[in-house]
């Protein structure tokens, strides 16, 4: 599944679903990820629970729901590569939209990266190709 084209074409609601070193989950909405290429996806995420959990255990599940009727969507298991609070990318991407950078106030923003490892349809268990 090209993920740039499907995210480019499609509104609805996601979901980003982490879990810390002890298991002890969380999920929270998040917007649609920024596809860096077919295989890594990047979230902008503030210093919350969500940001935690990566710290210890760097596996996550997004689940996007596809505005509409019926139940159309995916599923997408991550695991989380890098991440960064400066560079011209994430600066590029928060600019008037997140604030300011890490250091000159109280929330800190950072662009999390992750390996895409499986894609499969909101419904379902087959594998999308």
């Amino acid at each position: 599944m090209d993920l740039d084209q499907y995210f480019k074409g499609v509104k609805g609601t996601g979901v980003l679903a982490t879990a810390d070193g002890q298991g002890r989950v969380d999920a929270a909405v998040y917007a649609r990820p920024h596809v860096m290429n077919p295989e890594t996806l990047a979230f902008i995420m503030p210093d919350r629970l969500t940001h935690h959990h990566l710290q210890s255990n760097d596996h996550a599940a997004y689940l996007f729901i596809e505005e509409g009727t019926g139940y159309k969507g995916v599923r997408l298991f991550l695991t989380k590569i890098r991440e960064e609070t400066e560079g011209e990318l994430i600066q590029t991407i928060r600019q008037g939209k997140y604030g300011a950078a890490c250091g000159e106030e109280e929330n800190c923003f950072f662009l999390v990266y992750f390996k895409v490892d499986k894609v499969l349809p909101l419904i379902g268990a087959e594998e999308d190709s």
